[in-house]
């Protein structure tokens, strides 16, 4: 497995580089069909976040889907153990979920979830509230907004693999296109090993 460490904003010594490659070794345990390992190490210039002055993000890279895992502190090493952590528990929590859920239930959908759900009488007596553009978004409302675009190639793929790549990146959602229904779909978790789906029906 190669490691390959690169710093944005901040010196990378031998002796780091060497302490990621012994400590990434452990990931192999996990998922025997790494192969690459990207670190990127970064540094926060602004004094306020002393605490979390260094960020360390991982990117596996494998035969599988690639995975994700960053974390912050006050120093290299110690962010490094946080994200390799996270990382590990990621690819733990993916293959458990394997083992659990294949074959046993079909994800809840949102209809599902929702069936007998009144939805909430429109409030007439609410006040105005004004409207404004950020980027291609028309925001409501005063409060504050992230907006981050993202664009990724999207091959078909089954559900359990959708659910499968959810867990290895660690993220509450993930969207992805049916490969048998060819729609634009999202799962995403509810609690514990229960999981919900969303499908778009796109008219033509």
């Amino acid at each position: 497995m190669d490691v390959v460490v690169t710093g944005r904003h901040i010196e990378v010594s031998d002796r780091f580089r060497e302490h990621a490659a012994e400590k990434l070794s452990r990931l192999e345990k996990h998922d025997h069909r790494i192969q690459r390992v990207a670190v990127e190490v970064s540094h926060e210039k602004n004094p306020r976040q002393i605490e979390r002055a260094v960020k360390v993000e991982l990117t596996a890279f494998s035969k599988g889907p690639v995975i994700r895992a960053e974390a912050a502190s006050e120093d290299k090493m110690a962010a490094l153990d946080l994200a390799l952590d996270k990382m590990a528990a990621q690819m733990r929590k993916a293959a458990d979920r394997r083992r659990v859920h294949r074959g046993r239930h079909t994800p809840v959908s949102v209809a599902e979830a929702l069936a007998g759900v009144q939805a909430p009488e429109p409030d007439t007596d609410a006040e105005e509230v004004t409207e404004r553009q950020v980027g291609p978004i028309t925001v409501t409302g005063d409060g504050p907004l992230v907006v981050r675009e993202k664009s990724h190639e999207a091959t078909p793929m089954t559900l359990d693999q959708a659910l499968y790549e959810m867990e290895l990146v660690g993220h509450d959602f993930y969207l992805f296109v049916d490969k048998e229904s060819e729609r634009p779909s999202v799962v995403y978790r509810r609690r514990g090993y229960d999981y919900g789906v969303i499908t778009l029906d796109v008219s033509e």
